[in-house]
């Protein structure tokens, strides 16, 4: 017997409710999810300068646990960003820890092991557990926390801190796991001020300075005689690596130029840049990957002269680019996004540009001068980036795409103008802070913005603390001393 049309109404009725509920609840849980993840990487940066495989080169047993853990984590990680994923395996990690203080497992070479289990369900309580795991600094942590609480649902209400199951606070008592919402609160509670925190750490700073002094010089010496010997353009580094870390890879450097000069001449103009993999830009520099051994450097300097001669078709691609597009240039902004190798670039352009001539474009060849444009694979459609350049696809359409720049000429020259005049006043207002504070040096994070840069600065220069006097300062999203006597500060310290 059927049942009445009136039950089976009602049952689709429930079975639609149910399915909306499911993919509202997974819709939000994949928004709160993504937002902690996009800063995880700064939240960790206090972890992975203690556990970086880099800083344990005289302990290969200790490294190699150190790599292998964090391929654990940072699996770990990804899979509480991947949509859908809704239970994550526990996952036991170990690793050895440096500069660890007041702790009886130090051992003489200066870290300590540590082993703990990620068991919770979404990045911001899994970055605050490694974070307390290690003892290392939570100050940092409450501008995430506060994103995080802040962030919105599909349907405009705040969406709560995921976890599969809300335990009762006796839980955690008696399984002794960390209670997410306990660590935000803590975390919450703690930020220094200031000019308390400069009083704390200002006498460690200044004697890590000191001791590294003799290796700064050995540094600048032997960077000087490189670029020298070999005339090189610049030598930089793409991470914020320790004066003793730079120093050992110059040392590197210079024994592959003694074993192998006639390659090294190939060099020649470049600017080398000790990154974490061996390739050629598409800026043109030359990267060493800090991991790989002289082998495979010598077999990217020996084949320089043909990624140099895929440099010159990439540059003429762009001039044909160009010619197409008004004048618009195209560019390759390596502070907002990952180090593209050559031939990765080299196939985009070819690709935009064999899509472009395919149908042509009606706009005067100056109409669009003086704007510029990045390429992206991922990108679906065209888009205005707030510093002033278009962000477009390698298979965009022609014709939408003439109208999407043409329509947007007028606003991406404004914020072009905008991000110029930013960038002066940064420049401005950091020579007047080095300046008034006899500052030896002062930089800032890839992820600092040039306003909250500014706004830092204008806040130092009027609070005009006198501990700030001679110390190396680099603007961050949370306090650190590093290991050669740098200080971290956040952008927005309380005064």
């Amino acid at each position: 017997m059927c049942p009445p049309a009136s039950d089976m109404s009602v049952h689709c009725l429930l079975r639609c409710t149910a399915r909306l509920e499911r993919r509202r609840v997974a819709t939000c849980l994949f928004q709160q999810r993504a937002l902690s993840g996009a800063d995880a990487i700064n939240a960790l940066r206090p972890f992975y300068f203690a556990v970086h495989p880099d800083f344990f080169g005289q302990h290969p047993k200790e490294r190699e646990v150190n790599e292998n853990s964090l391929k654990g984590l940072n699996g770990y990680l990804e899979n509480l960003q991947r949509p859908g994923s809704r239970f994550v395996q526990p996952v036991k990690l170990t690793f050895y820890v440096r500069d660890t203080k007041d702790s009886s497992d130090i051992r003489a070479s200066g870290f300590r092991s540590v082993t703990f289990v990620l068991h919770t369900d979404d990045v911001l309580s899994t970055v605050t557990n490694v974070l307390k795991s290690c003892s290392l600094p939570m100050e940092h942590m409450k501008g995430l926390e506060s994103d995080a609480g802040a962030a919105k649902g599909p349907t405009g209400g705040a969406v709560p801190i995921y976890r599969a199951i809300k335990w009762d606070k006796s839980y955690y008592t008696f399984t002794g796991f960390a209670d997410p919402e306990e660590e935000l609160h803590q975390a919450r509670r703690v930020e220094p001020r200031l000019c308390l925190w400069l009083q704390n750490n200002e006498p460690e700073a200044s004697k890590k300075y000191n001791e590294s002094l003799p290796r700064r010089d050995e540094l600048k010496r032997l960077k000087e005689e490189l670029c020298r010997k070999f005339d090189l353009a610049d030598i930089r580094w793409q991470r914020s690596w320790g004066v003793a870390h730079r120093y050992s890879q110059l040392q590197s450097l210079s024994r592959l130029s003694v074993q192998n000069l006639e390659a090294m001449m190939n060099l020649q103009g470049h600017t080398v840049i000790f990154a974490d993999q061996s390739e050629m830009s598409a800026s043109g520099h030359v990267l060493l990957g800090t991991m790989d051994v002289h082998h495979q450097w010598t077999k990217l300097i020996e084949q320089l002269p043909s990624f140099c001669s895929l440099q010159q078709q990439t540059e003429w691609l762009k001039e044909r680019i160009s010619l197409l597009l008004g004048g618009t240039r195209v560019v390759h902004m390596e502070r907002l996004r990952p180090v593209q190798p050559i031939l990765e670039h080299y196939d985009a352009l070819n690709t935009f540009h064999s899509n472009l001539i395919s149908r042509r474009l009606c706009l005067h060849p100056r109409s669009l001068e003086g704007l510029t444009l990045t390429l992206e694979k991922e990108c679906s459609s065209p888009r205005l980036h707030e510093m002033g350049h278009f962000i477009i696809p390698t298979n965009c359409d022609p014709q939408s795409l003439q109208t999407f720049l043409l329509s947007h000429a007028s606003k991406a020259r404004q914020r072009t103008q905008r991000r110029n005049l930013l960038l002066a006043e940064e420049e401005a207002v950091k020579k007047l802070c080095l300046q008034s504070f006899s500052l030896r040096t002062l930089s800032k994070e890839p992820s600092v913005t040039s306003s909250q840069m500014i706004l830092c600065c204008k806040r130092l220069l009027d609070h005009r603390s006198p501990l700030m006097q001679g110390l190396h300062i680099r603007v961050s999203h949370f306090y650190s001393v590093m290991q050669d006597g740098d200080l971290c500060i956040p952008w927005d310290w309380k005064s």
